[in-house]
């Protein structure tokens, strides 16, 4: 007969109260543990003032969220150059008025903005081992996977029009323009989200425009079909968002998963991405939020990005 192996009921007890512990941290202190990201990159054109950018994203607005509109309206204390928000506002179709309070001195300032599925549908109950599943499968959202079936809809309409007029430009498979302060104008290249495949590349191709005094790319998901066509146009910087960071990362290991199929070793933060024989940077932000049902970060705090735009060397 087989022996039969038990675990100490000690140990047993060990193991659950150290899991209560980190679902308990998770949850409620690093999931409100705002950080605030600072990156210098060499992009602009040489001679060129420096700009600072403020990138939001993932926000996840629930509504009773105070600390982090709190947290979110104090950004404005930055005074940037201008804004960039890639998306993902909501996690609850009842908080557009607050995504709109909690950005309101931002929108005092330039900015442009793309949508995620997130401000489109509402979230749903999902298990988290179908992230893993995923990457495994190469299968992500809406690619490779069935639609959704009845999927509830957000008022995303009177967030966007909110945002336009302030003065925010949407970049939903579009191109765009902000003109600065300081007289420079600067040409934006958007796409809808390519989580849930609405993006049309061809509807904006072209590369940057000369006329401008910096080009930049903007979209919410970062997936390799998305960098390869900003890349091989020769756009030196794409901002994107999605990723949480990865969200439940392991200590001095990283993320596990990305929910699309960049690679987790760019999960977040800046890096490099090649193709067509040429080279952009990428910025992938954090974001600040979680899924309203999965309200947990480890090991990667909630952030926003303030990127310095430095000219490159001559």
């Amino acid at each position: 007969m087989r022996a039969r192996y038990r675990i100490p009921l000690k140990t047993a007890v060990g193991i659950t109260a150290f899991g209560a512990a980190c679902i308990g941290y998770a949850a409620g202190v690093e999931a409100r543990s705002f950080r605030l990201r600072r990156v210098s990159v060499p992009v602009l054109p040489p001679g060129m003032h420096p700009l600072r950018v403020l990138q939001i994203s993932d926000i996840h607005m629930v509504s009773g969220q105070r600390k982090k509109q709190r947290w979110l309206r104090e950004l404005a204390a930055l005074r940037p150059d201008f804004v960039i928000n890639t998306g993902d506002n909501l996690s609850d179709p009842e908080a557009v008025p607050e995504v709109l309070d909690a950005l309101g001195p931002l929108m005092e300032y330039p900015g442009a903005y793309v949508f995620g599925s997130n401000d489109y549908y509402g979230p749903r109950l999902r298990n988290p081992a179908k992230y893993l599943a995923e990457k495994i499968s190469g299968k992500h959202g809406l690619n490779g996977n069935p639609p959704v079936v009845g999927a509830v809809h957000n008022p995303w309409e009177g967030m966007r029009d909110a945002f336009d007029a302030a003065g925010w430009v949407g970049l939903s498979n579009t191109r765009g323009r902000i003109k600065l302060d300081g007289g420079q104008e600067i040409a934006l290249t958007g796409l809808d989200d390519p989580h849930i495949k609405r993006d049309r590349y061809g509807e904006v191709a072209g590369g940057p425009e000369e006329d401008a005094d910096f080009s930049l790319a903007v979209v919410h998901a970062p997936y390799l079909r998305v960098l390869d066509a900003f890349t091989a146009d020769r756009y030196p910087l794409i901002l994107a968002g999605h990723t949480h960071g990865g969200q439940l990362c392991v200590p001095f290991y990283g993320a596990l998963v990305t929910n699309c199929d960049l690679d987790t070793d760019r999960v977040k933060g800046l890096s490099t991405h090649r193709a067509g024989g040429h080279e952009s940077y990428l910025h992938v932000s954090a974001g600040c939020g979680t899924n309203r049902y999965t309200p947990v970060r480890f090991a990667c705090p909630p952030e926003s990005t303030l990127l310095t735009l430095l000219p490159r060397p001559s």
